[in-house]
């Protein structure tokens, strides 16, 4: 079986268990009468940890505080309470590897990996898109010739690299809960 991807001529920018937005970037659809203001659409980032957090202010519950929880509270945003999401960006991990990072309308990626078929290769220097310009990820942010029309950002790198150090830094206070280990879980004090 050949494992090279050719991208067939209806390839929208990625499949699941890729880094791209094809896989990430999914709709997200909510019905609340008399709550959350119907017809309204955002483009802002809602990830799926976010989900807990929310019903859980909705129920009136509180989420744990023993432990670090990596949902934000969505309900101001899904209310129409404000425009903006509680969260700039989010990690994207493929087994036990950071594959990207996603920020803003920007994600850095560290390793190629256009198909769960391919071998993820590690870039030597991590490839920005943005992502307004470059929705299928095609071109990076110095894509030449003009391509993306966003070779002058070049404060993106250090912005995004402070974003990853500072959930780096949140893996060493509290590692990740390893597979395997036996429910109930109870986080090292």
């Amino acid at each position: 079986m050949n494992k090279t991807f050719k991208k067939p001529p209806w390839y929208n920018g990625g499949f699941y268990f890729t880094t791209l937005e094809g896989s990430l970037r999914t709709p997200f659809l909510i019905r609340w009468p008399n709550h959350i203001p119907a017809g309204s659409v955002t483009n802002e980032i809602v990830h799926i940890t976010d989900v807990m957090p929310t019903l859980a202010d909705v129920a009136g519950y509180k989420v744990p505080t023993d432990r670090k929880i990596d949902g934000v509270n969505q309900m101001p945003l899904f209310l129409g309470e404000t425009t903006t999401s509680a969260r700039e960006g989010f990690p994207v991990y493929n087994g036990d590897n950071m594959f990207a990072y996603k920020w803003r309308n920007f994600k850095s990626h560290y390793y190629k990996h256009e198909s769960m078929f391919d071998k993820p290769v590690k870039h030597n220097f991590p490839r920005i898109h943005d992502l307004l310009r470059d929705q299928k990820e095609l071109y990076g942010i110095s894509g030449g010739n003009g391509t993306t029309g966003a070779q002058n950002l070049t404060w993106i790198l250090p912005a995004v690299t402070k974003q990853v150090l500072k959930f780096q830094a949140t893996l060493k206070d509290e590692p990740p809960i390893i597979l395997g280990t036996p429910e109930p879980y109870t986080p090292k004090k």
